[in-house]
């Protein structure tokens, strides 16, 4: 091989994890280091030449960021429900998903043979995710891994925290508040209408001095649940799913007449 053509072929690559910089949003002092996380075994003639070492040291630091971060925010939830809710954080799947989202498929360093087939397996896919981390935690310290890792897990979090307790809304929205505004939201009871064996109750969140928009449920706890929703919503900027009344100011028909 040509010098000139080693020199374009660097050029080339070099482009490249500038682009892939830009994507993760973090720069490089060493981008060699970036350069090895996107390395895969079938890439290297020595395996210890690939990101194997740092798959291995990135996924202990996801495990202890997000085991902190659990730790923090849940304060109401045993051992077991924590380990479960981290299961799913950490998880191949979860990790492939990000690494996906990141763009991370189109910078991979692969062998001839993987390099032909246009599916990336997960496995190589959340591989890359760890060994990024490790890559920006070597490169840049804790705070920088640990701001790249939150930045990417929190909404994966609040996601496995909803489906592991069956949407419980009002937590979500305590550790939301608490992260975000410093407090924790109130309930407030707006209305009630029915017989007392048929009771539905309008409540809406609050956090601070803003109050979101309320809902109708056919118990208080309920009712606080919805509210807690809308309020999540909204904080999100997106439609409340249960606006309490409609624009001619009829209960909506989630309540009971």
């Amino acid at each position: 091989m040509s010098t000139n053509t080693v020199s374009d072929a660097s050029d080339v690559r070099r482009g490249d994890l500038e682009v892939c910089q830009q994507q993760i949003c973090y720069a490089f002092r060493e981008p060699q280091l970036l350069e090895a996380a996107l390395t895969h075994a079938s890439g290297v003639q020595h395996r210890l030449s690939s990101n194997e070492r740092m798959e291995f040291f990135g996924d202990a630091i996801l495990g202890m960021v997000v085991c902190e971060r659990l730790f923090q925010q849940y304060p109401e939830y045993s051992e077991g429900e924590l380990t479960k809710i981290k299961s799913v954080v950490v998880s191949r799947d979860t990790c492939a998903r990000m690494s996906e989202a990141l763009g991370l498929d189109v910078h991979l360093i692969l062998g001839k043979g993987m390099a032909a087939d246009p599916t990336v397996p997960r496995s190589v896919l959340a591989a890359a995710f760890e060994s990024l981390i490790a890559a920006i935690y070597l490169d840049g310290g804790m705070p920088a891994a640990e701001q790249f890792i939150l930045r990417h897990v929190d909404g994966e979090i609040e996601a496995a925290v909803s489906c592991e307790f069956g949407g419980n809304f009002k937590s979500l929205l305590q550790q939301l508040a608490q992260r975000e505004f410093g407090v924790t939201p109130n309930y407030i009871m707006l209305d009630e209408k029915g017989p007392d064996h048929s009771k539905c109750f309008k409540i809406s969140a609050q956090i601070g001095s803003r109050r979101f928009t309320a809902a109708w449920g056919k118990s208080k706890k309920e009712s606080e649940q919805r509210a807690a929703h809308n309020a999540i919503s909204e904080l999100r900027e997106e439609s409340a799913p249960y606006p309490c009344e409609d624009s001619a100011g009829n209960v909506s028909d989630d309540a009971a007449d």
